[in-house]
C-alpha cells in the first residue's frame, strides 16, 4: 500500500463512445433507459411470480430467482450513471464510487457464472441421476450452494480491489469505457506493479469464468448423451424441453464473452466505440433478456401465467356483464 500516498486523482472522468456525436446523446440515454426499465420490470416480476406462487417453490426456480437477482443488482449498479452520463452529460464519478462499483460489477459477474453451473448441474442430476434428485438437490442445498458460491466471489474480489486500490492514480483520470471496469482503471495507474496486479485479476477471472464454463459444456455433453439413449421420442422432446431455458441463458452469458476472447487472441482489434457497445451488449442483454427466457421456455411458468391471464381475463369478462 506504499503507493496509496501518491493518489491525486479525486474523481475519474467516464468517457463513453469517443467517437459518438454529442447530438445522439439523447437517443442513447433513452435506450439505456429503456434496457434499465426492462431490467428492472422483467427480473422484479420474476422475483414476485415464483415468490407468491408456492406450486414454483422448487430448487430450479430458486436458482431462476437468484439469477434474476444478480440481473437486477448488475443492472442496477451499472445503468444509472451511464444514463446519467449522456442525459445529463455527468461524466465524473468519485474515486470511491468508482472503486465500489468496480466491486460490485466485478463481483455479479463472477456471481453469475458461479449460478449458471448450478443450474447446469441440477438439469445433469434431473436426467443422468434421476433418483438421486430428490436426496441431492433440494430448495436448502440449493440455497446454500447459491449463497456460498456468492459469498466465496465476493470475498474473493475484495483482494482484487484491494490490489487496484493498491496503485497510485496521479495521471490520467479518463475511464475509455462507460463504468468502472478493473481493466481501464488500472491502466490509468502511475506507477506500481501494474501488470502483476492486471494478471491476478486475469486469473481470478479465469477461474471465475472458464472453470465453471468447462463444467458446464460437460453436462450438458452428459445429458445430450443421456437423452440419446431414450428411444420415446415424447420421453426426448420432455427431457430436452426441462433444460432449454438453462441452455438459452448459458449461451447468452458464454458465447459473446467468447468471441471478444477469441478475436483479441487472433489479433482481430475492434474500434473502440464497437468493442465498447459488444461489451455493453454481453453484459446488459442477458439481464433483459433472461426473465422472457424464464416465462416462454419455461413450461411450467408459462402454463401457470397463461391460467393467471386467462382467469383474469375472464374475470373481466363477468364484471362487464
Amino acid at each position: 500500500m506504499i503507493y496509496e500516498n501518491l493518489t491525486t486523482v479525486k474523481d475519474f472522468i467516464i468517457l463513453g463512445f469517443p467517437g459518438l456525436n454529442p447530438a445522439y446523446y439523447g437517443i442513447v440515454s433513452a435506450i439505456l433507459f429503456i434496457t434499465y426499465m426492462v431490467i428492472l420490470f422483467g427480473n422484479v416480476f420474476i422475483l414476485l411470480f415464483i415468490g407468491l406462487e408456492k406450486r414454483l417453490y422448487k430448487p430450479t426456480y430458486l436458482i431462476f430467482c437468484n439469477l434474476a437477482m444478480n440481473d437486477l443488482l448488475f443492472g442496477t449498479v451499472t445503468l444509472p450513471k451511464m444514463i446519467f452520463r449522456y442525459w445529463w452529460d455527468d461524466k465524473l464519478i468519485s474515486f470511491t464510487s468508482c472503486f465500489t462499483q468496480m466491486y460490485f460489477i466485478h463481483s455479479l459477474g463472477a456471481s453469475n457464472s458461479q449460478l449458471l453451473l448450478i443450474m447446469a448441474l441440477d438439469r445433469f442430476i434431473a436426467i443422468c441421476l434421476p433418483l438421486k434428485y430428490p436426496l441431492l438437490i433440494t430448495n436448502k442445498t440449493v440455497s446454500i450452494a447459491c449463497g456460498l458460491s456468492c459469498i466465496g466471489t465476493f470475498v474473493r474480489m475484495v483482494a482484487i480491489i484491494l490490489h487496484a486500490l493498491s496503485l497510485p492514480y496521479c495521471n490520467s483520470n479518463i475511464i475509455v469505457q462507460l463504468y468502472c471496469d478493473h481493466g481501464s482503471v488500472t491502466n490509468l495507474a502511475c506507477g506500481g506493479n501494474v501488470k502483476y496486479v492486471q494478471m491476478v485479476a486475469l486469473s481470478s477471472a479465469m477461474f471465475s469464468l472458464l472453470l465453471p464454463l468447462t463444467f458446464i459444456i460437460v453436462s450438458y455433453i452428459s445429458i445430450f448423451i443421456a437423452v440419446l439413449r431414450v428411444t420415446n421420442v415424447k420421453g426426448v422432446y420432455k427431457t430436452l424441453s426441462t433444460c432449454t431455458p438453462q441452455v438459452f441463458i448459458s449461451c447468452l452469458y458464454y458465447l459473446p464473452r467468447c468471441f471478444v476472447y477469441l478475436a483479441n487472441t487472433v489479433g482481430f482489434s475492434f474500434n473502440v466505440d464497437i468493442r465498447i457497445l459488444l461489451i455493453l451488449m454481453y453484459s446488459l442483454i442477458p439481464c433483459a433478456v433472461n426473465p422472457t427466457i424464464y416465462c416462454l421456455k419455461t413450461k411450467q411458468i408459462k402454463d401457470i401465467l397463461m391460467k393467471k391471464l386467462k382467469n383474469t381475463k375472464a374475470g373481466i369478462k363477468s364484471n362487464a356483464k
